[in-house]
Order: C-alpha cells, then sequence, then structure tokens
C-alpha cells in the first residue's frame, strides 16, 4: 500500500463518518505546500462558498494566512444563513494551518 492510497482511504473514512452521521453543510479544507482553500458544501453535493488564500491577499506565516482563510470562510457562510456546519479536514492532520483554519471559522461564527 502505497501513500496515495493511504491518504484516499483517511479522506474516504472521515467523508463516510461526516456524510452518515450529519446532515449539516460541511466545511471542507483543501491545503498544498503554498496555500490553502475552504469551501462549504451542501449535503446534495453543490458548493455554496468557497475561500481561496490566494485571493484574500493576506500576508504573513501560512498559520496567520489559514486562520484568515477560516474568518472569511465564515462571514461568507453566515451571509448564505449558514450557522452550522460538519468539519470535513480530509486526509490532513488536524495541527497547523489546517487547526488554524477551523479556530478562525469559529471566531468567525460558525459552529462545528
Amino acid at each position: 500500500m502505497n501513500r496515495v492510497d493511504t491518504r484516499l482511504q483517511r479522506k474516504t473514512r472521515i467523508r463516510k463518518s461526516i456524510s452518515t452521521v450529519s446532515s449539516r453543510a460541511r466545511l471542507t479544507v483543501t491545503r498544498s505546500n503554498r496555500y490553502c482553500a475552504a469551501q462549504i458544501i451542501t449535503t446534495d453535493g453543490k458548493t455554496v462558498v468557497g475561500v481561496f488564500e490566494k485571493t484574500l491577499k493576506v500576508t504573513g506565516t501560512p498559520i496567520v494566512r489559514a486562520k484568515h482563510v477560516g474568518i472569511a470562510i465564515a462571514k461568507l457562510a453566515l451571509e448564505k444563513n449558514i450557522k452550522e456546519v460538519a468539519f470535513d479536514k480530509g486526509p490532513y492532520a488536524y495541527h497547523g494551518r489546517i487547526k488554524a483554519l477551523a479556530e478562525g471559522a469559529r471566531e468567525g461564527g460558525l459552529q462545528f
């Protein structure tokens, strides 16, 4: 089993648990070596809101920029009357930029 297979297994396991347990929209996080992004996707698979770090033009460390992405996604979600979401971290560990994005979304007013 290689690295790609294990990442896919982790992602599938987390998405399955979120979709079976929760009827709320999910806050999906995508991370690359340089940027991170967040989307809110409804239960029927439609993207309602999305934020990409590069479009925010925020400077600072990657963790600070990720926190601003979380705040921005929360602001846009509240404008669309979405207050509760299920956090979908994908195959990523909950630390560093992923944790900062989640904390920023909570500060912005979203409830997980």
